[in-house]
């Protein structure tokens, strides 16, 4: 990495970036990225980490493994090499990870290809393979014994054997004579062969072969002759045992060799996939974004956060150059920021031709540029006899010498260090000499002749770092348009300097310089006077659109409320069809009796009685249609004696209507109101006749009751994801009934899928439900396992 990229401290966010990778070769990768000056290359890494980020978000990152580098192993089986058994795990480690790559690839179910595709499409998994080494290699030193039947066999006949062997062994311990000779009553081993421990005074007390001795002598490891021949058939079944492990790392080291290639391939193509998703987290954690992108050296960061300081104490800023201008010059007091500005631009200038997303907001842009030259910080040294105004001299000769109109130029106080008239001009010039070339320049400075060069020069734009004088703090802010000032007076006036030592400093400086200064404090507040009416507008402008967003909420609740009214209005004249379909077919019937009985004698009363339960069920249906409600008692008296062709208010049903009739003794009265008539009160009727109507109290309140009201909008489908399984039954139930009113055949619960807690105690409820059918799961198409399909009775 070049000189220019480590000011800017790039290899930070390269070591950023590193710690994200999970494997060595992936580092590697890492270690290697350099800022590409190509605009398609630059395009293509950027959107492969983009669609990395997007995949993430929906899905969640895959997981990587710390795999190893297989490749050196592969070579080596495919030259029919023997691998050892760490070799082989490894291999199997590496098919473990390209299997779920490709199966969590399969699970995002993506439908249109991106970026990735042809990377995960290439992924060869090789399930087989990996099942038979992990199946047949317990660890770098031990193979299973389901590695083949005949490993399994010959072990199990080891077993048998070595059983046999101790039983007989354990025989002669236990006997009373041959425990004297024993230094201790255990079996054990020796280079493979089972021994007793016998003292060396005894040793011709038990015939056998000696195997070894004690450090002090004292014990000998003898093989009793009774054992011998089955310690022979072991050592023999040990040797069976040896080629048989060797046959299958043989076989599986060829199986491996076979696929060396593919697998490689794989491995390769892992590594690449790690590191998109590596940059996709470190995006995620500096909650990044994707900038728009081109080489036309324009440069627009909205919101830019310096990536290397904590994001709870950077200050957003919004930079832009290339536009209206393509030299900023930056002025301000020290420790105002102007540094971490320019290393912002060029930082994250950078990244992006690494291909990686940048802590700005959605709208930014960023050039790609061949060179990003950059003279930030004190580089003086004693060694090469270099003063700070001979390091910076020196290194903006070579910036001066590769410079050209594909250039990005940070300069940081440019011309300081020496006589302030000379730096000054000398800093003119090498603007000059810059900008002719075509570059992109930013240059931060104290120098009143580099404000007035940017007032004075097209193409060229102050810019000032905010300081309150105040709180003697930098607020961080960039603010456009306009130089800005040392405060060197205010600064150390607040630090304690003696006022006569201010004024009398003051006085030395130029009447020319002072006045420069009112105009720049002038400006100033008038700035700050904008930015506060900015704000009032700017606040004012959120009000209108947060009354706005009111209103329109306002309204789709009214138009909700309507369609709902609309809705149960629907709902209650389909059920009063309903009850007068009925009503109307046990009137036929009974007519149809009737009229089987028209011959006998009482068929004068039957039909008086059908007369009768006909207005009775008519006056039901009628009361049904027009719903009474309890009203509060409020005495009203009527302006004169009701009589009839009056035009009356039926108060209990809120319904107007004539009288048919002249009240009776009793008070009641016919009363025709619409196609209906009906029987009521004078009490409850209100004289509809002149403007004077007496009550006794202002305000009549009343409550509409209307039977079988439904208190939501009946839908074929409800959505009760994110419900607790309590919550949901009883939306279920309230669900089910309304659609039950509304004659509905079939509708669908909305659980989603999540754990299956709520999908589980739902269709638990269902089985158990009066008014359901049956249910079943969706189908491809109708949400599958995430809603449930109910047939209702």
């Amino acid at each position: 990495m070049n000189k220019y990229y480590n000011t800017l401290e790039l290899h930070k966010i390269l070591d950023m970036l590193e710690s994200e990778a999970s494997n060595e070769q992936t580092k590697s990768m890492v270690r290697r990225l350099e800022p590409l000056s190509d605009l398609d290359k630059v395009k293509k890494e950027i959107q492969k980490t983009s669609d990395a980020f997007d995949l993430s978000v929906k899905n969640g990152s895959p997981a990587f493994y710390n795999f190893k580098d297989i490749r050196g192993s592969l070579h080596r089986a495919q030259s029919g090499a023997s691998l050892s058994l760490r070799e082989l795990l490894d291999i199997a480690g590496m098919l473990r990870q390209i299997c779920m790559l490709d199966d969590w690839y399969i699970s995002c179910g993506c439908e249109e290809e991106n970026s990735l595709t042809y990377l995960f499409t290439s992924l060869s998994p090789n399930k087989n393979l990996e099942k038979k080494i992990t199946e047949a290699i317990i660890s770098e030193d031990e193979i299973s014994d389901m590695a083949s039947p005949e490993l399994a066999d010959i072990r199990r006949k080891i077993s048998r054997a070595g059983l046999h062997i101790r039983e007989s062994l354990d025989k002669m311990v236990r006997s009373a004579e041959v425990q004297k000779s024993l230094q201790e009553s255990v079996v054990t081993i020796r280079d493979g062969r089972f021994v007793l421990p016998v003292k060396a005074e005894h040793k011709g007390k038990i015939q056998g072969i000696v195997h070894a001795s004690s450090a002090s002598g004292s014990t000998l490891f003898i093989e009793p002759i009774a054992v011998v021949e089955a310690n022979n058939d072991i050592r023999i079944l040990k040797d069976r045992e040896q080629e048989e492990i060797e046959r299958i790392i043989s076989e599986l080291s060829m199986e491996c060799g076979a696929y060396a290639e593919t697998i490689s391939a794989d491995y390769e193509t892992c590594a690449e996939l790690d590191l998109y998703f590596a940059k996709s987290n470190l995006a995620a954690k500096m909650k990044a974004s994707v900038p728009e992108i081109s080489d036309d050296g324009k440069i627009d960061l909205k919101r830019a956060r310096h990536p290397l300081i904590d994001s709870s104490k950077v200050v957003p800023v919004d930079i832009r150059l290339g536009y209206d201008y393509d030299s900023l010059i930056i002025t301000g007091p020290n420790t105002g920021g102007k540094t971490v500005l320019l290393k912002t631009v060029g930082l994250l200038t950078s990244m992006v031709m690494c291909g990686m997303m940048i802590p700005a907001s959605d709208g930014s842009h960023i050039s790609v540029f061949d060179n990003i030259l950059v003279d930030i910080g004190d580089m003086q040294s004693i060694e090469n006899d270099l003063s700070t105004f001979s390091s910076h001299i020196s290194n903006t000769v070579e910036i001066c010498r590769r410079a050209d109109d594909r250039s990005l130029i940070l300069l940081d106080e440019l011309g300081s260090g020496t006589d302030p008239v000379e730096g000054a001009a000398l800093a003119v010039s090498i603007i000059n000499k810059l900008r002719s070339m075509g570059a992109r320049l930013m240059v931060t400075t104290h120098y009143q002749e580099l404000k007035i060069y940017a007032l004075d020069t097209e193409g060229a734009e102050n810019g000032s770092c905010e300081f309150d004088v105040t709180t003697l703090r930098p607020t961080y802010r960039l603010i456009m348009g306009a130089p800005g000032k040392s405060n060197a007076f205010s600064i150390s006036s607040k630090l304690g300097i003696d006022k006569d030592i201010i004024e009398n400093a003051k006085a030395l400086v130029s009447g020319e310089n002072r006045r420069f200064e009112e105009v720049i404090e002038q400006l100033e507040n008038s700035r700050k006077e904008y930015d506060r009416l900015n704000e009032e507008v700017r606040i004012l402008k959120q009000q209108h659109e947060q009354l706005k967003e009111e209103l329109e909420q306002e309204r789709k609740r009214f138009n909700d409320s309507r369609d709902a009214e609309f809705e149960k209005a629907r709902i209650a004249a389909m059920r009063i069809v309903e009850n007068c379909r009925v009503e109307s077919d046990k009137l036929l019937d009974e007519l149809a009796e009737i009229r089987k009985e028209k011959n006998k004698a009482s068929f004068e009363n039957s039909a008086i009685s059908a007369k009768s339960k006909s207005r009775s069920a008519l006056d039901r249906m009628y009361k049904e249609a027009n719903p009474i409600r309890p009203v509060e008692k409020k005495e009203y008296v009527l302006p004169r004696p009701l009589k009839r062709g009056d035009h009356v208010l039926i108060f209990d049903i809120d319904k107007k209507g004539i009288l048919a009739s002249d009240p009776d003794n009793n008070g009641n009265v016919y009363v025709q109101a619409g196609i209906m008539k009906t029987t009521t009160n004078i009490k409850n009727l209100r004289l509809i006749e002149a403007e004077k109507v007496t009550y006794k109290s202002n305000k009549v309140s009343t409550t509409k009751n209307v039977r079988g009201k439904m208190q939501r909008k009946t839908s074929l489908e409800l959505d009760i994801r994110g419900y607790a399984v309590d919550e949901g039954i009883i939306e279920v139930d309230s669900f089910i009934d309304n659609a039950v009113m509304g004659h509905a055949g079939i509708v669908t619960i909305v659980h989603g899928k999540g754990t299956g807690v709520l999908r589980a105690g739902i269709q638990k409820h269902l089985k158990n439900h009066p008014s359901v059918k049956s249910f079943r799961n969706g189908v491809f198409g109708e949400g599958e396992d995430g809603v449930t399909v109910v047939e209702l009775k």
